[in-house]
């Protein structure tokens, strides 16, 4: 199993999309963006990534991939509205492979119920809703609990691509 799901829509934080998806392509792994539709374009809100979605939301299965990556942004407040995507990011969770969230992507976390008893970080404006959800928020560059890693905003991207591609090698 060598696929790696991104889950996002238009507005996502280009830079968090580019970097870890450049790794998990460089490192041998199919990153496939998955949207609410197949060949859907999203714009980055920077407006310096322009993606088309691979596959919809609706054609896959958590079985298909080897970890989820959740790039931040306005993106995750789009997805979490879809039952679907909600449910994949806690199928993929439960089949205890790496779910990576960076920034307001701790939103989908919340949505999924799985913050809860967890040890997280994220964008400070959405610390107070994962508090709510049940996580304890931690102020660091990134929070590995389990197969859960989150990190805060772009400077922390170097922390967060080098924890995700370690649990990723070392489910593979």
């Amino acid at each position: 199993m060598t696929k790696v799901a991104f889950i996002m829509d238009d507005m996502f934080e280009d830079s968090e999309f580019r970097v870890p998806f450049d790794s998990v392509k460089e490192a041998g792994y199919e990153p496939v963006v998955i949207g609410l539709e197949a060949g859907k374009k999203l714009e980055g809100k920077k407006g310096k990534e322009t993606v088309t979605t691979d596959v919809s939301i609706d054609d896959v299965a958590a079985s298909d991939f080897a970890g989820l990556v959740i790039p931040g942004g306005y993106s995750p407040d789009l997805i979490r509205l879809n039952r679907k995507m909600v449910a994949l990011t806690k199928a993929i969770f439960d089949a205890r492979k790496p779910v990576a969230a960076i920034c307001h992507a701790g939103w989908m976390l919340a949505e999924a119920d799985i913050a809860r008893g967890r040890s997280l970080t994220s964008w400070p404006s959405i610390k107070t809703d994962l508090i709510n959800a049940g996580a304890e928020w931690v102020d660091q560059e990134v929070v590995e609990d389990g197969n859960l890693i989150t990190s805060r905003k772009p400077d922390d991207l170097d922390a967060f691509t080098k924890t995700l591609m370690s649990q990723l090698g070392q489910a593979a």
